[in-house]
């Protein structure tokens, strides 16, 4: 069984010329090569974008329900940030 599929895929003028100028400089081996990593970058960017979500957002967003008493308005902070500017001018 293959554990490789051939794809076709287009690029803009510009990505192609930078992606072929990586290669011809010696930072990858093939077209190829670059894409894979490429995509190896993105995909443990959304990993990492899942992970964030998951615990850093969801706590903060689990506290802000728990004491919404405690939580103020976009609008508030920019009205109290505008007053003070204006107190200070």
């Amino acid at each position: 069984m293959r554990t490789t599929r051939q794809l076709s895929i287009t690029l803009p003028n510009d990505m192609a010329d930078a992606l072929r100028e990586r290669v011809s400089r010696g930072e990858y081996a093939s077209e190829s090569e670059a894409i894979r990593e490429g995509l190896r970058a993105l995909f443990a960017r959304d990993r990492a974008v899942e992970a964030w979500l998951r615990t850093e957002v969801a706590a903060a967003y689990d506290a802000v329900v728990a004491h919404q008493g405690r939580t103020v308005s976009a609008k508030a902070v920019r009205d109290r940030l505008a007053a003070e500017h204006s107190a200070q001018e």
